[in-house]
């Protein structure tokens, strides 16, 4: 199976060399298809076979250095443009070739009242997972390359961020929030068309990948739901459906390299690593609630500071209940200027957005105990 990365420098837009790719691409995984027994299909195992074959030497060959290669001095956000837009076209044009062979197989059998399911037509289950596999091979490549590009750190091998990754990729548990960038993303005309893509209910997160299969292959039945306008609606779907999952991609893996970010200049600029550490917790645990990026850079934090200073603090690391007087008294007892303690709860204050009352209070009283005369 072809699992080199796409390229937009390998074919300069070139509609002729762009098609050739993307039929060599779909010549490959019919035969990945033809491997494949009704039950995989059915069950949605499929899937789980699709991304052991996607990821595997994929991951090998594509990593920061190799996009360093080929875009060297290029910012992330222009590479990521560029990928997402390359990925978009690829997609379009695979559904272009699909769709033709709908209207080909699954048109004439079918009939104008509908006829039975196209699943009893051998021609058009393997059209349709050619389609199917296509689209979702393209995307989890996405993803990982926009991950790859902001140097979020993902091992495949470990199950939570293989999940991550696919979370991503399909916007699972993201439906909604996909479905309210509609309108920013794709043209007017096309807006019905994805909201009904993204419809209905959001996967749960069950971390099983025939599940996964079987919620791709449901949502991918809109393409031959309409035969008559199958054509253009293969090309639309596939078009922006990647490119709100490579947009919904660029926005979870940035915003995940700007805490990232955020943690190593804190770590980089502290002069008491420790507790800066009790400072951002205290502060984190003003809420009652813990935001994601909260959570996320605290994590990052106490990852960086280990690796920077060697600093690891148990009492930390097993704190069930944080009583704010030990912060005060740890603080109380640091001699010297402390404003970078102080500087580091204002920016972890902010990772989530405004500063709220319970954020201020605590910073205030952080402000009257480090700002020393």
């Amino acid at each position: 199976m072809i699992e080199a990365p796409m390229d937009a420098a390998d074919t300069d837009g070139d509609d002729d060399a762009d098609r050739k790719v993307v039929e060599e691409e779909r010549a490959e995984l019919k035969e990945f298809i033809k491997g494949l027994s009704g039950d995989d299909i059915k069950s949605g195992s499929w899937f789980t076979k699709l991304c052991a074959h996607a990821m595997s030497s994929y991951t090998e060959k594509v990593d920061w250095q190799y996009f360093q290669e080929r875009y060297k001095g290029v910012p992330p956000d222009a590479i990521v443009d560029q990928r997402i837009k390359m990925a978009s076209r690829y997609a379009a044009l695979e559904g272009g070739l699909s769709a033709g062979a709908y209207t080909a197989t699954v048109v004439a059998t079918l009939g104008s009242a509908g006829g039975a399911s196209p699943a009893t037509v051998p021609a058009a289950i393997t059209t349709m997972m050619v389609d199917v596999a296509y689209i979702t091979r393209l995307q989890l490549h996405l993803a990982y390359d926009v991950a790859v590009l902001y140097r979020v750190p993902l091992d495949l091998t470990d199950p939570d961020d293989m999940w991550k990754l696919i979370r991503v990729a399909f916007t699972i548990k993201s439906g909604e929030a996909v479905r309210e960038g509609v309108t920013k993303a794709v043209p007017a005309l096309v807006r019905p068309l994805i909201r009904r893509f993204y419809s209905g209910d959001v996967l749960a997160a069950a971390k099983a990948l025939p599940v996964v299969g079987k919620y791709l292959l449901r949502k991918n039945i809109i393409k031959i739901g309409i035969p008559l306008v199958g054509v253009p609606l293969a090309v639309v779907l596939n078009r922006y459906t990647t490119l709100l999952a490579g947009r919904h991609a660029q926005a979870v893996f940035r915003n995940e390299a700007r805490v990232i970010e955020l943690a190593e200049n804190l770590s980089k600029r502290s002069r008491h690593p420790q507790l800066m550490l009790w400072a951002a917790w205290l502060v984190i645990k003003a809420n009652r609630k813990i935001a994601d990026d909260e959570a996320l850079l605290m994590r990052h934090l106490v990852r960086v500071v280990r690796e920077r200073h060697q600093v690891v603090d148990e009492q930390l690391a097993n704190l069930v209940d944080l009583d704010p007087a030990e912060v005060w008294q740890r603080i109380d007892a640091e001699p010297g200027d402390l404003s970078d303690v102080l500087d580091a709860a204002d920016r972890v204050a902010a990772v989530d957005g405004d500063i709220n009352a319970r954020e201020k209070a605590v910073i205030s009283e952080l402000r009257d105990r480090c700002c020393r005369v």
